[in-house]
Parts: structure tokens; C-alpha cells; sequence
């Protein structure tokens, strides 16, 4: 380990511990552990869910349990980092102290802009949830009114953010639970509408549909490929979002506590939300009669008359919007006021505000997120289908960095320092390598997808921007060295 290095990795952590000072440690253990719950609950599950059953069927349950695996294990490689540092800045500081100046720059700029694109991916589809009720109401407008309404309660303070984003994630939480239980009890009364096939959990493996797995692990179908591994690529896109509870490391009160046990909850949610909520709902309905229209959740209500229930679960489709958006605002904000503190971004990104507030870096994020209400505008198709292809490569690249910087966070360290912490990585290296390999493997099957590919194409460029982004920094300030 270089003693460059060893330095720049002190200078980080007294930095960033500096820069708590300015913000708040006003999130209570309530806020973390409903933020880590609803996490996981968002556009990728409420809609994007009906792409991923199209091309699995019924093992697309596999799907999620195998992505959710490798999303646990890069959860507690962060918890591990976050838990001995808990700093607001959480990935790009962590690769700025373990790996070097060039990681955290790159890991920084990289995670705001995978925040960028979910949140013009969530703008972009509230306003098909609103067409529910409001079908002549133009989507660019709905997310414009939903981007106004978060950027002011993330201004507000760090309170008011955990606030809204608790009854957001309280309301997905309880909507998702009631869901499975009525969906359990449509299945036992065998509750249907004339016509329709009764529920039964026998659906999951019927013959005539092809059976558990319909398109075995990879097969074409009209010149597209599917299957169980093409799932994954969808699926991933889904478990975006776990990772902020790292980013409120900087601000939760008792983080030592409140951090590890929010991780260790994943692997439970992943089984109730993602596997218990779409078996149910694939019971209910015969997976190829979910067509992507409207929300699956949505329409398990929908298929068996209960109309009520059925906009019900609208509102709460929006409301998930809203929060994924509401966290999108304040980690970006912080991402940028972390970067600012590492010389890696402008300085005025660094400020706080009286209320714990990074400001310039909250509504810098949004009004590059306006971007998305044009794009709403004049290209809906490519605002959902093209940004969530991109932001999953964005997501991917961060997932991998992850685990890199969590080896080097170990050597940092040394033996003696890694026997005391108290919330370790499960089988680490190993850990590590094995999921980073699926990580890679999951890239290889976007290349099999056209909606996919071109995010294959535009992750090499945008890292080669962040490379010469940063070599141009950097020689910048050499030059500003010398006069």
C-alpha cells in the first residue's frame, strides 16, 4: 500500500468526519429500518415485474431469490465500510479512502448518475399510474408537479426527508402485505370473474402453459431471446435502492446499530416481497395473462372485479414512485456534498444549510432531473424502456466497485484492525469474486436484449468520460499548483 494512497485515505476520513458536524443525525431507528424496508419497493417491482414474468414465467421467483443473493452480499460489504465509517458519502468515500482519488471520483459521479436516471425512469412512469383515473392528463405535467413537491420536502431538512419517506415506505409495506393476504384468500375461495380461469397456485407449474420454467434458461421466442437468465437482467434493475441505507450512515443517530440490522432484514423482505407477492399474484393470475398494461398489482384486483382494490393499489403504486423519487433527491444531494468535500466536484456543492441541508447539491440534482420532464414530453417510450437499461449498467458498475473497494478496505486496515469489526462480510473474499462474476455475467445477457444493449454500449463511454473527466481535474489542478 502506497503511502500516497495511505495518506489521501486519512485526509478522507477526517474529512468526512468533519462534514457530519455540518449535517444533522436526526434519522431515528424507526426512519432507517422502514427507508431499508421500503427500499426495495419500487417501479422495478410495482411495473417492472410484469416484463420480467414475460420472460420467465413462473421461475422468475428463482430469478429474484438468485439477484437477491448477490444484492445481500454487497449490502453487508458496504455495512461492513459504513459501520466502522459512517459517513454521508458512503460508496464514493469509502473507494476515495481504500482505493484512491481516481476510484472515488469515478464511484461518486457514478452513483449520482445512476440516481439521475432512476429518477427520470420514476417521473417518467408515475403518469401512467395517474392515467388510471386521469387518462387525458399529460404525463410530463404529473412529473413535474411530483419533481417540484420532493426537492421542497428534501430542502425542508433531513427530518422531514425521513419523515415522508417512512409513511411512503409504511404504505407500500402494509399495501404489499394485504395484497398477498387477499390474494391468498382469492385463491382458496377460488374468487373469479365468469370467463376467467379459477385461481389456483397450480398455475405456477401448469403443462399447457409451459410449466415452472416455460423457456428453459435461455431460448428464443419471435426472434427475441428469453428465459430464466434473461430475467436477471430485469430483475437487477429491481433491487436498486437497498443500497440507501449506506448514504444515511452520515445522518442516522445510532448507525453502529441501526445500519446492520437494516441489511441483515434483506434477505427476509427479498422472500415476502418479491417471491411471496408475485407467486401470489401468478396464482391468481395465469402468468401469460400478465401483460404489462398496468401494474400486475394492479391488475390481480382488476382480473376478478374488485375494482376498488384494484385503484387502491394505483395510489399506492404512486406513492412508491414518489418515494423512490424522494430518495433519488436526497442521496444525490449527498453523493455531490460528499465529492465537494473530496475536491472531486465543484466547492459549493459542499455547503450546508442551518437545517443539516446540502442544498446546492440537492437542487443541482433536480434541475438536471428536469431533463426528464422533457423527455417525458417528447419521447415516453424511451424514458422507461432505454434510462432503466442505462441506470442498470450505472447500477452495476457501482455494485462491482463495491466489491473491490471492500478487499482493498481490508488490506487498508491490516489483520488486526479486520478482527474488531463487528459487522463482517460472510465469506469474504470469496463473497466478493463470486459476485462480481454474476455481476459481469449479467452485462453479457443485456447484450442479448435489445432494450438492454444499448446500455452496454453507453457504460464503456460514460467510464471513459469519468476517466478523462477526472485526468483533465487533475492536471488542472497541477497547472493551478504551479502558478
Amino acid at each position: 500500500m502506497s503511502s500516497e494512497l495511505s495518506s489521501a485515505a486519512n485526509d478522507a476520513v477526517n474529512e468526512e468526519l468533519k462534514e457530519i458536524a455540518g449535517m444533522q443525525r436526526r434519522l431515528k431507528n424507526r426512519h432507517i429500518q422502514m427507508i431499508a424496508l421500503g427500499g426495495c419497493i419500487g417501479t422495478g417491482l410495482f411495473y417492472g415485474s410484469a416484463e420480467a414474468i414475460g420472460m420467465a414465467g413462473p421461475a422468475i421467483i428463482l430469478a429474484y431469490l438468485v439477484g437477491g443473493a448477490a444484492i445481500f452480499f454487497v449490502m453487508r460489504a458496504v455495512g461492513e465500510m459504513s459501520v466502522r465509517t459512517p459517513v454521508a458519502g458512503a460508496f464514493t468515500h469509502h473507494a476515495y479512502a481504500n482505493w484512491g482519488n481516481r476510484a472515488g471520483f469515478v464511484s461518486g459521479w457514478n452513483y449520482w448518475f445512476n440516481y439521475i436516471l432512476v429518477s427520470m425512469v420514476e417521473l417518467a412512469v408515475v403518469g401512467l399510474y395517474l392515467h388510471y383515473w386521469l387518462p387525458d392528463f399529460p404525463a410530463w405535467a404529473t412529473a413535474a408537479i411530483c419533481l417540484v413537491l420532493i426537492t421542497a420536502v428534501n430542502l425542508i431538512g433531513v427530518k422531514s426527508f425521513g419523515e415522508f419517506e417512512f409513511w411512503f415506505a409504511m404504505i407500500k409495506v402494509i399495501a404489499v402485505i394485504a395484497m398477498i393476504v387477499v390474494g391468498l384468500i382469492i385463491v382458496i375461495a377460488a374468487i373469479h370473474n365468469p370467463g376467467t380461469p379459477v385461481p389456483t397456485f397450480s398455475h405456477l407449474v401448469d403443462p399447457s402453459t409451459g410449466g415452472f420454467l416455460p423457456f428453459g434458461l435461455l431460448s428464443q421466442v419471435n426472434g427475441a431471446w428469453v428465459g430464466l437468465v434473461m430475467a436477471l437482467v430485469v430483475v437487477m434493475f429491481s433491487f436498486g435502492g437497498v443500497e440507501l441505507v449506506a448514504i444515511t450512515a452520515g445522518e442516522a443517530d445510532n448507525p453502529g446499530k441501526t445500519i446492520p440490522r437494516a441489511i441483515n432484514q434483506i434477505a427476509w423482505r427479498i422472500l415476502i416481497f418479491f417471491v411471496g407477492a408475485l407467486t401470489v399474484i401468478m396464482a391468481v393470475v395465469p402468468w401469460q395473462s400478465i401483460n404489462g398494461q398496468m401494474s400486475p398489482f394492479v391488475q390481480i384486483f382488476d382480473y376478478v372485479g374488485i375494482k376498488a382494490a384494484a385503484a387502491l393499489l394505483n395510489f399506492v403504486c404512486i406513492t412508491a414512485v414518489l418515494s423512490v423519487y424522494n430518495s433519488a433527491v436526497y442521496s444525490n444531494g449527498r453523493m455531490l456534498h460528499s465529492l465537494a468535500h473530496q475536491g472531486n466536484a465543484p466547492k459549493f456543492l459542499g455547503k450546508v444549510a442551518k437545517n443539516g441541508v446540502p442544498m446546492a447539491g440537492v437542487l443541482a440534482s433536480a434541475g438536471i432531473t428536469v431533463i426528464a420532464v422533457v423527455v417525458v414530453f417528447l419521447w415516453p417510450e424511451f424514458a422507461f424502456n432505454y434510462l432503466m437499461s442505462i441506470a442498470l449498467i450505472a447500477g452495476i458498475i457501482n455494485w462491482i466497485m463495491v466489491m473491490i473497494t471492500e478487499i482493498k478496505f481490508r488490506k487498508r486496515i491490516g489483520p488486526e484492525e479486520v478482527s474488531k469489526l463487528t459487522f463482517k462480510l460472510p465469506f469474504q473474499p470469496y463473497s466478493n469474486y463470486l459476485v462480481i462474476a454474476f455481476l459481469a455475467f449479467v452485462v453479457v445477457m443485456m447484450c442479448f436484449s435489445p432494450g438492454y444493449r444499448i446500455a452496454v454500449i453507453v457504460g464503456p463511454i460514460w467510464l471513459a468520460v469519468l476517466l478523462i473527466a477526472y485526468q483533465v481535474k487533475k492536471t488542472g489542478q497541477k497547472v493551478a499548483d504551479r502558478t
